[in-house]
């Protein structure tokens, strides 16, 4: 936020493309375009209760963080856009929360910036030390007591009223746990931000695609889900039966193909249905109800065998790669240390990192994926029943509802004429998807800038990028060295996963683990949203594949077909033909 002291380096308050109301002071806050975790016209329901942003104050007051306090979401144009809120008493603006405006909880005294940092910096590094075995002794614990309490809830022969109770239940839940997600994240920062300062101090220079390469996991849930894949892979390709029902044109046929013998029923009930309930809980885009989960529907999880197949993938080579490169990695930052307190104090922060990496991906599964995948479910069964009772056309239409409109239906059927609203809003957010949201709007100052999280989404660089000098080429940002060449292969939905070919550049907007069987099939990968630590930078150093992220643009000048080059060095990425 301006302050009188700080120069305005920009500012966008709307146009008449991209029409923005304003209220009170929310201008004067820097807001991004969540295309990180929301890239997708967002649905009501998701917006009142499902975001990511509904905990953030616990994290900023439990940290004692000097540079913010909380983290507000904008709904514009059917997008999401956040902005985080200083630590400034002078602050007067304005959010909202489960459809209830609040102020966003700045700190009444001016002086508690710089006086609250001597504590974060005294609690940051105990965080660091101990949060791995919290997570593994009690926090992941009560996630998984909280799973099974949900999963074996009885949602079909339960009433409405009993479910509208449950999914009370949920929300309270999916607070919980995204609290326990920040302690998770800052604590992981912490770790990375030490390992960084503690090379730049040793030995004078950080090297950014070393520093990616350190952050590598090679035991954690995603890699759990990839392997079991692999596993049934293994099962189809040494059985001519189900080789044969593999085959099929489509998911739907492959099933059709299994239920017609003992042996495929018997691959559904041990192998395909065992993966549903075990890793199923995700979709196409995790941070949003409007996408079947795998636990749902299992064309994905079929297509993602059917992928492995074709490849002929081979799990035990790729796990034993990235741990090679991980152990390469360690030794090019510490075999030309000399012994002594340097390399000592460099060791440290490097072994408290290393034991960080997991819960990257490990919270993705448990929180990101799996609690936002469970409320989704419960708000189907309630959508059932609103369908049953004919109130609604379809279990889905409960995701273009409010939170609060829905609760009112629930208790009196004639408050709301629900037919009407959902297809309002179903047209309106059809409508969104042709809009192309600005990357930021508001007002940037270098405070607003600098605040630490920007860079997950490719901030300040994407502020200060210079447009492309050349015709054809694309400026993202570097993820995973490397350059590869190839043909481009546009991914929008889960319908077009099984399009994708061995060798192809994969172009889509973000990822998120639900696309990591994708990683094993493509030669490079060019998103439009993310930083250098974001999902899809992160998996494509895991896999060795070069990627560009945070190209803004790169799913609107890249067609299907196009031969690129990906340099995942410099950021650049130039369309050929």
């Amino acid at each position: 936020m301006a302050t009188a002291a700080e120069e305005v380096l920009g500012s966008f308050y709307g146009s008449d493309d991209v029409p923005i109301s304003w209220d009170g002071d929310e201008r004067e806050l820097f807001w991004i375009f969540d295309d990180l975790h929301c890239p997708n016209p967002v649905s009501p329901m998701f917006f009142d209760i499902g975001g990511w942003w509904l905990t953030c104050d616990h994290m900023f007051r439990r940290f004692g963080t000097p540079f913010g306090c909380d983290w507000i979401a904008k709904n514009i144009n059917g997008y999401v856009y956040t902005a985080a809120v200083p630590a400034d008493s002078s602050i007067r603006v304005e959010a909202t929360e489960y459809q209830n405006r609040y102020v966003p909880r700045v700190p009444r005294d001016p002086d508690y910036p710089a006086r609250i940092g001597a504590y974060m910096g005294a609690v940051l590094p105990h965080y660091g030390r101990h949060f791995l075995d919290w997570w593994r002794d009690r926090l992941r614990p009560e996630i998984e007591r909280n799973f099974a309490y949900l999963d074996g809830y009885d949602l079909d022969g339960s009433g409405l009223i009993e479910l509208a109770i449950l999914l009370e239940d949920a929300i309270d839940i999916h607070d919980r746990h995204w609290k326990i997600h920040w302690m998770l994240n800052f604590a992981q920062f912490t770790g990375t931000m030490d390992l960084n300062g503690t090379m730049q101090d040793v030995k004078g220079s950080v090297d950014p695609a070393l520093m990616g390469r350190l952050q590598s996991s090679i035991e954690d849930r995603n890699w759990d889900s990839v392997e079991a894949l692999w596993r049934i892979k293994e099962e189809v390709k040494a059985d001519s039966q189900l080789r044969v029902a593999f085959k099929g044109d489509t998911a739907a046929d492959v099933m059709r193909a299994l239920r017609t013998s003992e042996r495929g029923r018997r691959l559904i009930s041990e192998r395909i249905e065992s993966y549903q309930q075990e890793f199923g809980y995700k979709a196409i885009w995790s941070h949003e109800f409007a996408f079947v989960t795998w636990k749902e529907n299992p064309a994905p999880i079929v297509e993602a065998i059917r992928g492995y197949l074709e490849t002929d993938y081979d799990y035990q080579t790729t796990i034993r790669a990235v741990r090679e490169d991980l152990d390469a990695a360690i030794h090019e930052l510490m075999d030309d240390v000399p012994e002594g307190e340097a390399r000592q104090r460099l060791q440290q922060v490097l072994d408290v990192s290393l034991r960080m990496n997991p819960l990257t991906p490990d919270h993705h599964f448990y929180i990101d994926q799996g609690t936002n995948a469970r409320l989704r479910i419960i708000l189907i069964a309630i959508g059932r029943k609103l369908v049953d009772a004919g109130l609604l056309d379809d279990p889905e239409d409960v995701m273009y509802l409010r939170y609060n409109e829905l609760r009112v239906l629930i208790a009196d059927s004639s408050s709301l004429d629900a037919r009407t609203v959902v297809s309002d809003r179903r047209d309106e957010r059809e409508a969104a998807f042709a809009v192309r949201p600005p990357e930021w709007a508001g007002t940037a100052t270098k405070s607003a800038l600098d605040f630490p999280y920007n860079s997950l989404w490719g901030f300040p660089d994407k502020f200060y990028r210079e447009p492309p000098k050349k015709t054809g080429e694309i400026l993202g940002l570097a993820a995973s060295a490397g350059v590869a060449e190839g043909l481009a292969r546009n991914v929008a939905s889960l319908d077009e996963f099984d399009r994708v070919k061995e060798g192809e550049i994969l172009v889509c907007r973000m990822t998120n683990p639900a696309w990591v069987v994708l990683f094993t099939k493509i030669a490079g990968l060019v998103t439009d949203a993310g930083g250098a630590t974001s999902h899809p930078a992160v998996v494509a150093r895991e896999f060795g594949i070069p990627a560009v992220v945070g190209a803004s643009n790169a799913t609107e000048r890249i067609q299907t077909g196009d031969r690129v080059r990906v340099n995942g060095a410099t950021g650049v990425v130039d369309i050929l033909t």
